[in-house]
């Protein structure tokens, strides 16, 4: 087993079912999450036979790097292979000061959103919350300056929400302090397509940022760009972001990817302040990454400078988000993990 799928708590728990004093979780998590130990041998900190029982239950798994590609603004992206043979990738931003790492929560998806190329590979399955870990951990090892690496962005392959207790999991080492990988809540964000039902647990259970991909402003056109508005339609969804259990001074990014004749009208852009009005809401625009197989277009540049303009008058905190890495597929809505457009 995969010593990253335990819990803090449950890793404890189980070294006091085998006679060890709880408090050695701590020292064996350190090792592995701020000193990137491989293995069990390493943690000299602790006694020969307590080494050898872990090395006898638990490995400490790091993911197959199959392919790195390099875009010319400096983004990476990351094949990686999983033990069962599948395939993810996680992507590497430069920004002005450091690094966000956006990285998967599920091999594929199942939500089917046409704007999205993840979409046509289906769902294969969750990823353990060790694997969610692996992704931030072995990126940052990879990294010259691993401090560099300060943002997470579960805006990969999947759906987070899909796979809620893994993902808490993840969250919870991703975030911790004391003996985990150490990044703030507050540069932390998991974007949901918009499971309505499940915002408010998540809410009570995190307090890293969230991120709505909203993408239209009626409920027909949403539905066409992402099925899962058929289960939770722009009511009952932006009821739940609402009276969504907020930290003091933060706000849900509700994410817009703009296509051309689709959702980039004026009337969508005063449709989009006013189903806002009640939600401490900041905006992000995001002109579609256009792909081969899908036929939207990006929207037209005086289009989205309009929609911008409109959200500013009505006061809305709004940016247009370009996106990097779209020379190596490496965009929003461009994740496949398909390793044969690789060359490994």
């Amino acid at each position: 087993m995969d010593i990253k799928a335990l819990s803090r708590d449950q890793l404890a728990s189980w070294l006091q079912d085998h006679d060890i004093k709880p408090y050695r979780a701590f020292q064996i998590l350190k090792w592995i999450y701020l000193r990137q130990a491989d293995t069990f041998d390493a943690m000299t900190d602790l006694g020969k036979n307590i080494r050898a029982l872990l090395s006898n239950h638990f490995t400490i798994n790091r993911l197959e790097k199959i392919h790195i590609e390099t875009s010319q603004d400096g983004t990476r992206k990351y094949l990686f292979k999983l033990e069962d043979g599948k395939h993810i990738e996680s992507v590497l931003i430069p920004e002005k000061n450091h690094y966000t790492l956006c990285i998967s929560s599920q091999v594929g998806c199942a939500l089917g959103c046409r704007f999205c190329l993840t979409a046509r590979t289906g769902l294969a399955r969750n990823l353990t919350g060790g694997e969610m870990i692996a992704q931030v951990r072995d990126v940052a090892r990879d990294l010259d300056d691993p401090k560099r690496l300060t943002n997470i962005v579960f805006m990969g392959m999947g759906e987070p929400l899909a796979n809620y207790g893994n993902l808490i999991h993840a969250l919870e080492t991703i975030t911790d302090s004391d003996a985990g990988l150490k990044f703030s809540s507050r540069r932390v964000t998991v974007s949901t397509a918009g499971l309505a039902h499940k915002l408010s647990d998540f809410g009570h259970a995190t307090n890293v940022n969230l991120a709505i991909s909203l993408n239209a402003t009626d409920n027909r056109t949403r539905s066409m760009l992402m099925p899962i508005n058929q289960q939770h339609p722009l009511e009952k969804l932006l009821e739940a972001c609402r009276i969504y259990p907020l930290q003091p001074g933060r706000r849900i990014t509700f994410e817009y990817i703009l296509i051309r004749g689709v959702n980039d009208t004026l009337e969508d852009a005063k449709r989009l302040v006013r189903l806002l009005r009640l939600i401490r809401a900041k905006i992000n625009l995001i002109p579609f990454n256009e792909h081969n197989g899908c036929d939207f277009l990006r929207s037209e540049d005086s289009a989205i400078h309009q929609f911008h303009e409109i959200l500013l008058r009505n006061h809305y905190t709004a940016i247009i988000r370009h996106s990097k890495g779209e020379d190596i597929s490496a965009a929003c809505g461009q994740l496949s993990a398909d390793r044969t457009a690789h060359k490994a």
